[in-house]
């Protein structure tokens, strides 16, 4: 068997080195627990960057991926499938959305909904905000913030303005007549885990009232139970015309989607837009299984009530903390140190800038994984006497 630093090295020889990987080799996973290819195991406080909602092959997930991959794997949008209309009936349950497009990622979702947007009022101005990411294809990066994104692919679309996020009055000086659409994190993930004031979030609404514009929700990170709800709209009670949802979607399985409004579905015509892999049985499949398994193991309960103590022990150790249920950040120097050293100590936790960390754990973690992830985190932090 090759050892880390050997698969390592074969990455190398092989892959375009667009990635800082942590030096870690994995091979299985169970629950909230990944082991490496030296039999090392680790405590999961990154899910797949929140996407492994039910953990690390789960059963039913499991199962359902089997049953599907025996009857059918992909036929393309030219045919119906049963699974796809399934999961668009029970999306529609679940988000309040009333028809939807599949894809298959986050930034595929977020491009969709800016066609969308553009075709639906016929402007072109989208508003967007500092702290932003919504992926890094050529239109979801038009609406990312960081520089260090955009600048090399530049020009991208225009016209693009940032707002600063949770601010009313800048918010106000950036809209006008000519805006297509606002399109909001109501929790930034990649900032560092940054909630939306209601009262911002309010402000976008009342504005929308005024001059027409659509709002579109990024729920890609948020979505499927994560913040405590199904979606994170849910906390602002407010409808949004679009969201796109992705990650914790398919639990693992590589998936995207646009919901939206009947008015803007009733304006979107054929060929405006098209995936040929969105949306094939067994991506549909492994959606299903992962709405099946939030709802029977009670999994936004989960997340709503382990959050709390999550929240609060984060608080307890760096003396701060930020988030909604299982998504949550705190601030802290050297974070991408802390990250190293947690390594070392078997956790596995992400830093989203040089002073800012990420927990977003599976929704199945236990009181018992959380109070573990905890005295790892105590001890990490002495032991890089980080503050």
């Amino acid at each position: 068997m090759n050892s880390t630093e050997e698969w390592i090295k074969r990455e190398k020889d092989v892959h375009i080195q667009l990635y800082r990987r942590i030096p870690v080799v994995f091979e299985r996973g169970e629950g909230c627990w990944l082991y490496d290819v030296e039999g090392n195991k680790y405590l999961d406080l990154v899910a797949g960057i929140a996407v492994c909602v039910l953990g690390h092959c789960h059963p039913h997930l499991v199962k359902k991926i089997k049953n599907q991959v025996e009857k059918l794997i992909h036929t393309s949008n030219l045919y119906y499938t049963i699974p796809q209309i399934k999961l668009a009936e029970e999306l529609k349950n679940i988000t309040g959305m009333d028809k939807f497009f599949f894809c298959n990622s986050g930034a595929e979702a977020v491009e969709a909904t800016l066609k969308f947007a553009r075709k639906t009022t016929g402007k072109k101005k989208f508003v967007a905000f500092t702290g932003s990411f919504h992926g890094r294809t050529m239109g979801a990066l038009s609406v990312t913030w960081k520089k260090i994104f955009r600048e090399p692919f530049e020009p991208l679309i225009e016209p693009v303005v940032f707002s600063e996020y949770n601010n009313v009055e800048d918010l106000k000086r950036k809209i006008d007549e000519n805006v297509a659409a606002v399109i909001v994190e109501p929790i930034q993930g990649e900032a560092g885990v940054i909630p939306a004031k209601k009262e911002f979030i309010q402000e976008i609404f009342e504005l929308k009232e005024k001059y027409g514009f659509l709002v579109i929700f990024d729920e890609v990170q948020t979505g499927f139970g994560r913040t405590g709800k199904w979606f994170a709209k849910d906390h602002f009670k407010v409808e949004p015309d679009m969201i796109a949802m992705a990650k914790g979607i398919g639990s693992g399985f590589p998936m995207g989607c646009v919901g939206v409004k009947e008015w803007v579905a009733d304006k979107l015509e054929y060929g405006n837009h098209a995936s040929t892999f969105g949306g094939n049985p067994l991506a549909c499949s492994a959606a299903l299984a992962t709405i099946e398994t939030i709802r029977k193991e009670e999994l936004i309960k989960n997340a709503e009530k382990i959050g709390k103590l999550f929240i609060e022990g984060v608080r307890n150790v760096f003396g701060n903390s930020r988030g909604l249920g299982l998504m949550i950040g705190t601030k802290c120097e050297n974070a991408p140190d802390l990250v190293k050293i947690a390594l070392k100590n078997n956790l596995l936790i992400n830093a989203t800038s040089e002073k800012s960390l990420r927990f977003v754990p599976p929704l199945v973690i236990s009181k018992e994984e959380v109070e573990i992830a905890l005295e790892k985190l105590e001890v990490c932090k002495c032991t890089g006497q980080i503050k």
